[in-house]
């Protein structure tokens, strides 16, 4: 015997599917274009890298960015040669520059810091440079302990803060935090990130924390990683 169909049923399960839909619809609208509060925090940017492609410094300014920080060097070799004039095209908008250096956990220190010397000049007008610390398997499979790590980090910031005449900013993520407890270790300012919550892991009070990655402007073809700034 055939089973009877239930309409109110039927019309139940279309309507939570229209619900469910909706409710996706939205979450993605957010992701795209949620910003924290200007009102919060009232200084805001971007860090931004090369493979963002093409960046449209007047609609960016437009948006709301008051600063910028670029990734200026990664490891011992790779460098982004355009980065001067990035800095000179966001400075003709009104912007505020700092330029990050991505660190590499297995890489000679010395190196390092000489990669970065040679891409940033010595610019008082630059704000202090971010260095970008985690735990990357691809260029680091193998971690080094926590001394061989401080030690070698110690000699890096030395040299780069003498290159900069200005304390770095560290830019921890939460995995590499976790293992070595860098932000209780070296005392200097610090940056996090985490999208949408304010981050604790760093377990003291941070300055900069990049919000969100997936924020979408007309000022690049691709998601956007948003900065703000504790004050």
């Amino acid at each position: 015997m055939a089973r009877k169909r239930n309409p109110a049923r039927r019309r139940l399960m279309a309507a939570l599917l229209l619900v469910v839909l909706i409710a996706a619809g939205f979450a993605w609208w957010t992701a795209r274009n949620w910003r924290p509060d200007r009102a919060d925090y009232p200084v805001q940017g971007v860090w931004l890298s090369d493979d963002d492609g093409p960046v449209d410094w007047r609609l960016l300014r437009g948006a709301g960015a008051d600063f910028a920080y670029l990734t200026a060097s990664e490891g011992t070799g790779t460098r982004d040669t355009a980065f001067g004039k990035a800095v000179e095209a966001a400075r003709g908008r009104g912007m505020q520059v700092g330029a990050v250096h991505v660190y590499d956990l297995c890489a000679p220190a010395e190196a390092q810091a000489a990669n970065f010397v040679t891409v940033v000049p010595r610019d008082f007008d630059l704000l202090p440079p971010a260095i970008a610390l985690d735990i990357d398997s691809r260029t680091c499979p193998a971690a080094p302990g926590e001394a061989q790590m401080q030690s070698e980090l110690t000699t890096f910031l030395n040299q780069v803060e003498k290159h900069a005449e200005k304390p770095v900013i560290l830019m921890v993520s939460s995995g590499l935090e976790h293992q070595y407890h860098l932000a209780a270790m070296i005392d200097r300012n610090i940056w996090v990130s985490q999208d949408f919550l304010e981050p604790g892991y760093a377990g003291r009070p941070w300055v900069m924390w990049t919000a969100t990655g997936r924020l979408r402007l007309n000022a690049t073809s691709g998601p956007i990683r948003w900065v703000v700034v504790q004050q």
